[in-house]
């Protein structure tokens, strides 16, 4: 059976970060996350990871490309 979702400890070791930052981007709304159970622990689904990557990719080229815009004018 395949894993639907994951905890944030391994949000953090998937995305190599720590796990405070992992818990950020879900409090910041970046990633979207569930709190399951009793204690109200923090779960992940797969999905939600990869579509995080993903938009990190499209705003990365676009900062990237904005800054060969500006490199561009200044020539």
């Amino acid at each position: 059976m395949r894993t639907r979702f994951v905890p944030l400890s391994d949000v953090a070791e998937m995305l190599s970060i720590s796990a405070s930052q992992a818990y950020a981007l879900v409090r910041s709304g970046d990633l979207r996350a569930i709190k399951v159970g009793g204690r109200g622990q923090w779960r992940v689904e797969i999905s939600e990871i990869e579509s995080y990557i993903d938009r990190s990719y499209e705003a990365t080229a676009s900062i990237l490309a904005e800054e060969r815009e500006r490199e561009k004018e200044r020539s």
